[in-house]
């Protein structure tokens, strides 16, 4: 039998409503599908980024904790560097007083003559010469005089050797110093430095260990006392 037209009117809005319902059904699937895609590379993209900030401010920590850091040990090289002068304005200081009780010393005439008098022999051991020539303040001349007569014959007797000692009254130490003589060979190539001065430096350098021990304790980084 032959279609009418309402049938095929019929079939054909049939075939067209199955079409469209084809095409939603894979505009859904494509949708669905494109939801799917971006939220993946929405997640990379986050996950990346996140890492990058997390990189970025770990990079920043460090940065800051490094600056830190090399603050702190400023600071304290800084305060040790203030320690240290400290320690060593309070030593000078010390050798200051210690030089005003030499130059007293030397105001008093039985105790600056006693201590010539073992400043003058130690100078002859130490020369060991047979002619000798001293120096001395001029004020000192004469009490100098008096401790070479003297350990003239200590000399003689302790190194069996004769002795011939001269003053020499044409070049004087100056008078600012403290106390002590120089004392030299016949030729002046060698010295023998007994000034009051040269002991107390001496003596400091040798007993400095000590000194900064019975000032400010012992160092406990210090590995060796020798």
């Amino acid at each position: 039998m032959a279609l009418t037209d309402a049938d095929v009117q019929k079939q054909i809005k049939h075939m067209m409503a199955f079409i469209e319902q084809e095409a939603n059904e894979k505009v859904e699937e494509i949708d669905a599908r494109a939801e799917e895609e971006f939220n993946i590379e929405k997640g990379r993209l986050v996950q990346t980024q996140r890492v990058k900030i997390m990189e970025y401010y770990e990079k920043k920590e460090k940065q800051i904790e490094q600056h830190k850091k090399i603050q702190m040990s400023n600071l304290m090289n800084q305060a040790r560097l203030k320690v240290l002068k400290a320690r060593d304005d309070m030593i000078m200081d010390m050798l200051v007083e210690a030089r005003q009780r030499l130059a007293a010393i030397a105001q008093d005439p039985a105790r600056y003559s006693t201590l010539l008098e073992g400043l003058v022999l130690q100078g002859f051991y130490q020369l060991l010469e047979e002619k000798v020539i001293i120096c001395c303040r001029q004020q000192d001349v004469e009490m100098v005089q008096t401790a070479v007569n003297k350990n003239i014959p200590i000399f003689k007797e302790a190194v069996k050797k004769n002795i011939v000692v001269k003053i020499d009254t044409n070049h004087f130490l100056p008078s600012s110093i403290c106390g002590g003589v120089e004392m030299y060979n016949e030729n002046g190539k060698i010295k023998v430095s007994n000034t009051l001065e040269n002991r107390l430096e001496l003596l400091a350098q040798q007993m400095m260990p000590e000194i900064r021990v019975s000032l400010f304790g012992a160092n406990p980084n210090r590995k060796f006392t020798d």
